[in-house]
């Protein structure tokens, strides 16, 4: 699907990592993109939150090239996306949905594509009205409502509805979960997530890790399912992994509670593996995104190691490095080489012995 992509400079430093994450996105949800606009604001316009000018231009470039399609690089209100796709005359789609789309494209499990239909259908409510500008226009008044009120009353209820049953069953998978998680805990295993921005690696890691066989690929959100596995450790015992959907830049609110059932993996665990991507230059501002996020979700207090991965890219060599404690606070690794892992195994050790009996007991536990 032919696409332009219209990016708008709010005078944010971190804007070009913004931008060039937009571009990976579209590319990662299939579109072809033919044309890429930036306009620069300080402030948006309340109705099309890029100026008339550069709206003309973009019409212009749509036609041009021949677009189906107009992606959007920030969060539209419903009425600026309404008022936008009237001029454009082509489908706009903003950041949080294209987000969303990616997500539904990727969701394989069952729970997984609950919790995407559930954030879809949130996002999609507020945005009804402009699904029916082409019913006649409300007079007002007994006698004269027209369709477009009745069949808008009846789609709120029916998502309304929707929205509640998907909830019950994600309350239910929840369920299931914390049962799961309690029984790890009354067998004293140690409990470990891998964290951190999209892209950074950590399915590859957790293959490297468990030997498991999690689809890693070179894209934005290629993991959107939590994937556990056993691993039995020296010094450790058994240790439960769990590989987690990555964050980014302005995370939907509602995917973050939607997806806070899967989450709860990385609430619940006794150390986060916080995975970066050592060769990229936004590292340290994807570092502060996921410490945001892990706030967000309650997740802020759990102890965590940094893993810096992608040395072979970057031109580290494997190490670990230590506080003033001596506790060990960060790893370097190659996960694609499966270089560094030794230090990494080495941290979880440490990690289980300083959080004593409660994090797990490796008496009577034996390899599988």
């Amino acid at each position: 699907m032919k696409a332009i992509i219209i990016s708008v400079d709010l005078g944010t430093p971190d804007f070009q990592a913004h931008s060039d994450e937009f571009v990976m996105l579209a590319r990662g949800a299939g579109a072809d993109i033919v044309a890429h606009l930036v306009a620069r604001r300080q402030r948006p316009d309340a109705a099309y939150f890029i100026g008339k000018g550069k709206l003309e231009e973009a019409v212009l470039a749509a036609d041009d090239a021949g677009a189906d399609i107009v992606l959007f690089d920030q969060a539209l209100s419903p009425a600026q996306q309404r008022n936008l796709e009237r001029v454009l005359k082509r489908r706009v789609v903003d950041r949080v949905a294209l987000i969303l789309d990616i997500f539904a494209l990727r969701a394989q499990s069952h729970e997984g594509k609950l919790q995407v239909e559930l954030a879809q259908l949130q996002h999609l409510v507020t945005r009804l009205t402009r699904l029916w500008t082409h019913l006649e226009r409300q007079r007002g008044g007994i006698g004269m409502r027209g369709p477009g009120e009745s069949q808008l009353e009846m789609d709120r209820r029916m998502i309304g509805a929707k929205v509640k049953l998907l909830k019950e069953r994600l309350e239910k998978a929840q369920r299931q979960r914390s049962t799961q998680r309690r029984s790890r805990l009354r067998s004293g295993t140690m409990s470990v997530s891998l964290v951190g921005y999209t892209n950074a690696g950590k399915s590859t890691l957790f293959n490297a890790l468990t030997r498991a066989g999690a689809y890693a690929a070179d894209q934005l959100f290629a993991t959107l399912d939590t994937t556990t596995r056993k691993l039995w450790i020296e010094g450790a015992g058994q240790v439960v992994v769990s590989d987690t959907v990555g964050f980014i830049r302005d995370l939907p609110p509602t995917l973050i509670a939607a997806f806070r059932a899967t989450l709860e993996e990385t609430v619940q665990a006794d150390l986060l593996l916080h995975v970066v991507d050592a060769s990229s230059p936004q590292r340290d501002e994807q570092i502060l995104e996921v410490h945001k996020v892990l706030e967000d979700i309650g997740a802020g207090d759990v102890p965590r190691v940094l893993v810096y991965n992608k040395i072979d890219e970057a031109g580290y060599l494997p190490r670990v490095e230590r506080d003033e404690h001596g506790t060990i606070v960060r790893v370097f690794v190659s996960a694609l080489a499966r270089s560094g892992l030794d230090g990494l195994r080495q941290a979880i050790v440490e990690s289980g012995q300083l959080a004593g009996s409660n994090a797990f007991n490796i008496e009577n536990i034996q390899p599988e």
